[in-house]
């Protein structure tokens, strides 16, 4: 049992794991940043489009 654990500690898949989380959720916050920064500016755009037409 104490070879399972000592096995079990030792391995880096958990490290792996933890890392690519990470970079998951790095990847995650600057896609949203991004959308809302976009969205704002393409939701301005199409304003100025929709009054123009009117």
């Amino acid at each position: 049992m104490s070879r399972l654990w000592t096995r079990r500690l030792s391995e880096e898949t958990g490290a792996s794991m933890v890392e690519y989380a990470l970079l998951v959720v790095l990847i995650a916050i600057i896609a949203l940043l991004a959308i809302r920064l976009a969205g704002t500016q393409v939701s301005e755009a199409f304003s100025e489009i929709g009054s123009g037409l009117q």
